[in-house]
C-alpha cells in the first residue's frame, strides 16, 4: 500500500519508504517525522473515464516491440500535473545568458545549483501515478563530454550546466535518464523542453526523429549496442530540444524583437500561439521554420554559447552554426497523427 505524508514545512506530498519513521523533503530539505502515515486508497472507478469496461476486465494493452517494460493496465484519463522549470542566466559570470531567470532567488534550495537540480528532478517523478502529466523545462547552457562506455552513437555524453558547474561539474545525460526516464511507470507521461546547446539526446531516449531525403520524418534507433534499456518502466517520455547533439543553440533578442530568450523556447511558444501545435510533426515543422526563417538574424548561435562549447570541449569556435530543434521519445510513434498534448 502506498504511503504518503505531507512535508511539515512546504506541504509537498512525499512517498514514505516502508517502515521509515522520517523523511527529508527533496524541495525544502526539511525533515518530517512520521507519527501516523496515511495510506492513499485507489482512485474510485468512474464509468466516464474508463468507458464501458469494468475494473477487472480491461482489454490487455498491445505490447510494443520497443518497450522492455512489463505490460500493465492503461492509464486513467485524469491525473495530476507537475512541472519543473529551470532557467539559468549565469549572472555576473563570463557565461551569462540574457532573457532567462536570474539567480536572485532568496530561497537557497531554489537556486539552480547541481545539488538542487538533482533533488528537483527526483521530486518531479516522485510518487507519480497513472494519468499524471509531468513537464521538465530547462533553459541554460549545455555541453558534451567524452563517453567511454560505448552507449553513445557519436561517442559523447550530453550534459546540462548547473549554476555551479565550474566547481561542481555538469549533469550527464545518463543521470538524467536514470532519474526521470527509467522510473516512469505505465500511464504517466513526461514532456521535456530543453533549450540548450548539444541537447538533441540529452535525455538519452532510445529513438530520435530525423527528416529523411524525401522530407518525411523517420525514427532513428539510438539504443546502445550493449543492450542496455534507456526507456521507461512503461510510461511515455517525449522531448523537444533546442538543437542536434553537434549544434549550438542561440539566444535571440533579434528573433523576438521584444524580449531576449532562447530561440528554441521562442519558436515553441510561437507554434502554440499560432495554432500550429496540433500534432508533434506540426510542432517540429513550425519550430524549425521559425528558426530557419530568422537564422540570418540570430547567426545560428550566440558567441557566448559557442565560446562556452569551445572552452568545455577543447574545440574550435565555429562561425554561422545552425540549429534545428529535435524530437526524441522512448517509443516511436506517427508524428503526423499523434495529437500534441501536455
Amino acid at each position: 500500500m502506498l504511503m504518503l505524508v505531507d512535508c511539515s514545512s512546504c506541504r509537498t506530498p512525499l512517498e514514505l519508504p516502508a517502515g521509515a519513521k522520517s523523511i527529508r523533503c527533496a524541495i525544502c530539505q526539511a525533515v518530517t517525522r512520521i507519527a501516523e502515515p496515511r495510506s492513499v486508497p485507489p482512485p474510485p472507478y468512474s464509468a466516464s473515464t474508463h468507458h464501458h469496461y469494468p475494473p477487472s476486465t480491461y482489454p490487455p494493452p498491445t505490447p510494443s516491440p520497443y518497450n522492455h517494460a512489463l505490460p500493465g493496465q492503461p492509464a486513467s484519463v485524469h491525473g495530476n500535473k507537475k512541472a519543473l522549470i529551470c532557467g539559468i542566466s549565469y549572472r555576473y559570470s563570463r557565461h551569462e545568458l540574457k532573457g532567462l531567470l536570474t539567480e536572485e532567488e532568496t530561497d537557497p534550495y531554489r537556486l539552480p545549483t547541481k545539488q538542487n537540480m538533482r533533488m528537483a528532478l527526483y521530486w518531479l517523478v516522485q510518487g507519480c501515478q497513472p494519468g499524471d502529466s509531468l513537464l521538465f523545462h530547462y533553459s541554460g547552457h549545455g555541453s558534451q563530454q567524452r563517453n567511454y562506455t560505448g552507449d553513445e552513437v557519436d561517442g559523447y555524453d550530453e550534459t546540462l550546466c548547473p549554476l555551479d558547474f565550474e566547481t561542481q561539474g555538469m549533469i550527464v545525460d545518463d543521470e538524467i535518464n536514470a532519474t526521470i526516464v527509467k522510473p516512469l511507470p505505465r500511464g504517466v507521461k513526461l514532456h521535456a523542453i530543453v533549450d540548450a546547446c548539444h541537447s538533441g539526446t540529452v535525455l538519452d531516449l532510445p529513438f530520435l526523429c530525423r527528416m529523411d531525403r524525401s522530407g518525411r520524418y523517420v525514427w532513428e534507433d539510438h539504443r546502445p549496442r550493449s543492450g542496455m534499456w534507456k526507456g521507461t518502466s512503461g510510461g511515455e517520455v517525449i522531448s523537444f530540444s533546442g538543437c542536434d547533439d553537434h549544434q549550438t543553440s542561440a539566444d535571440t533578442a533579434a528573433l523576438s524583437r521584444v524580449t531576449s530568450t532562447g530561440a528554441m523556447t521562442f519558436s515553441f511558444i510561437q507554434a502554440i500561439e499560432h495554432g500550429q501545435g496540433t500534432t508533434y510533426g506540426n510542432m517540429l515543422n513550425s519550430m524549425r521554420s521559425t528558426i530557419r526563417n530568422n537564422d540570418n538574424d540570430t547567426g545560428g548561435g550566440s558567441v557566448v554559447t559557442s565560446l562556452l562549447t569551445m572552452l568545455l570541449t577543447g574545440g574550435s569556435l565555429g562561425v554561422g552554426m545552425r540549429q534545428e530543434p529535435q524530437l526524441t521519445a522512448n517509443e516511436p510513434f506517427d508524428v503526423y497523427t499523434k495529437p500534441f498534448n501536455l
